[in-house]
């Protein structure tokens, strides 16, 4: 086993003593604290993010949150090396999980925004054949029908303004409507 003495340089309770006295708002013994222990917090955020820039911010992080919450700290219940530890590796995991969400979502993003190529003379020729058919569709129609449709669909009209324009009742119109595009549905070959 390893003694804490070892890893500190200082006698075992010393460091637990800086840590109680941190809690009281003791700037020098937060100041101690740190030149003795802030290399082996930074060596383990190191080892979990790789990258020197990040593990810097995380052990600052790790720090003020030490200042902050040193009175959380009990030397009953254990040193005060394993209890920086802890948080360091607690700040660098959420760092580690904060990046890999971040770059999930950027991917979802890249996603979902990446446009798909489209050829557009297929595209064209495509559209052409489908308008041909519905044309032709169209004269399988009755007149009344046809101009029913005509004026919803070609026209932008309502069923009362083509009723209107029509001069003829809304039930008419809306039967004609109804009637007509059952017929293209079935000339077309459109299943529901």
């Amino acid at each position: 086993m390893v003694d804490v003495a070892e890893l500190s340089g200082e006698r075992p309770r010393a460091l637990e003593d800086l840590l109680v006295a941190t809690a009281a708002g003791d700037r020098d013994a937060f100041s101690a604290l740190y030149d003795a222990t802030s290399a082996r917090v930074f060596g383990l955020v190191r080892r979990l993010l790789v990258d020197s820039a990040q593990a810097e911010e995380v052990t600052q992080d790790v720090f003020l949150e030490a200042w902050q919450t040193a009175a959380r700290f009990d030397p009953e219940r254990g040193a005060a090396i394993p209890w920086l530890l802890t948080l360091a590796h607690r700040r660098a995991v959420d760092r580690v999980r904060a990046s890999q969400a971040s770059r999930d979502r950027d991917l979802k993003t890249g996603i979902r925004d990446l446009a798909v190529p489209v050829d557009e003379v297929a595209e064209a020729a495509e559209i052409a054949i489908e308008h041909e058919k519905v044309a032709e569709a169209l004269t399988s129609l009755s007149p009344a029908q046809r101009e029913c449709i005509s004026l919803a669909y070609y026209g932008g009209c309502t069923q009362s303004e083509i009723a209107t324009r029509l001069e003829v009742p809304l039930g008419t119109v809306k039967t004609r409507l109804r009637d007509g595009m059952i017929r293209l549905r079935d000339v077309l070959g459109v299943t529901t």
